[in-house]
């Protein structure tokens, strides 16, 4: 019963890795269009660079004063934190039922 949580919790992760992968991308073309002294700080191949996920996962589009940046980037952070505790969970559950054996 344990591993078909972590299964679960996998299908979790699964669904918020789908929503980063439509929400991401759309901020990144914003930024791009709209705001360029950002995206020259985000440089080329910004999709996964370390640099800018810790952007977006520490709310910096909120010192941002555009509705439409913190209405894309938002759900792209949502989802990557549901992302990362669905996986998290995953391993938990993982890891209690090799103790178990």
């Amino acid at each position: 019963m344990t591993l078909f949580f972590a299964l679960c919790f996998v299908g979790v992760a699964i669904a918020g890795l789908s929503a980063f992968l439509i929400f991401w991308p759309l901020t990144l073309v914003h930024i791009r269009d709209r705001h360029p002294a950002l995206a020259s700080e985000f440089g080329a191949g910004a999709f996964l660079k370390p640099e800018c996920l810790r952007w977006l996962l520490g709310r910096g589009f909120s010192g941002i004063a555009d509705r439409s940046l913190s209405g894309l980037a938002t759900p792209a952070r949502i989802a990557l934190l549901v992302t990362f505790g669905g996986l998290g969970m995953a391993l938990l559950l993982w890891l209690f039922s090799q103790v178990m054996k």
